[in-house]
């Protein structure tokens, strides 16, 4: 919990320090005489569509198909034997479009659980100033889960199991400030429904709350961090809340991003309420996200 409460204060400390140099810019602007007739959109306010686990509120372009390769080795605490974690590897293969300058899709395949999923995300408001001035970019996301693991191996008694238990949703609201052109801050509430839990006692609908920054370093590369909130009591097992720390290069065609979580899994419901981790007991997965865009359609076929 120690380390949980540094990172949030981290982020609060943060978000004091830059808003002096968000004051500045825009008394810098009113000087220059920004033209109210024009609408300037934020853009960039993260560099992926995703933070390290979560989404973020951005979109691949229109008409672009982003290809993302998530990689995570096995836990640093496991010893030389495992040559701290390197012989052992979770991966998720995915796809991603962008339909419009709001709408996206994407669908992927994780060898955790041997997990299928699929999503969209639609943004619903854009950061801008000018004639219309919106201080926050606003995002619906969506998604769904199945689990292609056997009965046997998820430790279900075998009795007659139905295909729609192995299922699981996700809902969240993606809202995000561009505070200056170095810091980014995005909250995230989040409700995840399993259709199928252990007991009696769990709740199937589950409520977390989740918060993630971006810092830019150098023009080219940023640290990234996010955390996620889960009550306890909705559950009678035990778990952790996921907390991540990455950096973003930029490589020219695609985004690099490096990371270290005590979270396994990449899909929703797994890093949100299935965590394991300890960070004190150094139960930390070193991974990365490759990212790399293909441009299917040109830009000028597409409207908002």
């Amino acid at each position: 919990m120690t380390i949980i409460k540094n990172t949030l204060i981290i982020l609060a400390i943060l978000l004091i320090i830059m808003q002096p140099a968000v004051k500045a810019q825009d008394d810098l602007m009113d000087l220059l005489g920004d033209d109210p007739e024009t609408v300037d959109y934020a853009y960039a306010t993260f560099k992926a569509t995703r933070i390290v686990n979560a989404q973020s509120v951005e979109n691949p372009a229109p008409g672009v198909l982003l290809f993302m390769i998530q990689h995570r080795f096995g836990q640093l605490n496991s010893g030389a034997y495992e040559l701290w974690g390197l012989d052992n590897a979770t991966i998720r293969l995915g796809l991603e479009y962008g339909v419009t300058e709001r709408l996206a899709f994407g669908i992927g395949r994780s060898s955790f659980n041997k997990t299928f999923d699929g999503f969209l995300k639609y943004k619903i408001l854009r950061q801008s100033s000018g004639l219309h001035n919106m201080p926050v970019t606003l995002s619906y996301y969506a998604s769904a889960t199945v689990t292609s693991l056997t009965w046997a191996d998820q430790g279900v008694p075998d009795r007659t199991n139905y295909n729609s238990s192995r299922w699981a949703y996700t809902h969240q609201l993606l809202l995000a400030r561009k505070f200056s052109s170095s810091f980014s801050l995005q909250l995230m509430p989040t409700i995840v429904h399993k259709n199928l839990v252990p007991t009696i006692e769990d709740q199937n609908t589950i409520f977390s709350a989740g918060i993630g920054g971006r810092y830019k370093l150098t023009n080219r590369m940023s640290v990234n961090m996010e955390y996620f909130y889960t009550p306890t009591e909705q559950t009678s097992y035990l778990f952790d809340q996921p907390l991540s720390i990455g950096f973003d290069i930029e490589t020219g065609g695609h985004v690099f991003q490096l990371h270290f979580s005590n979270a396994k899994a990449f899909f929703d419901d797994g890093f949100i309420t299935a965590t394991r981790g300890k960070w004190e007991n150094a139960d930390i997965y070193f991974g990365f996200n490759i990212s790399r865009v293909f441009t299917i359609k040109k830009p000028d076929t597409f409207k908002e």
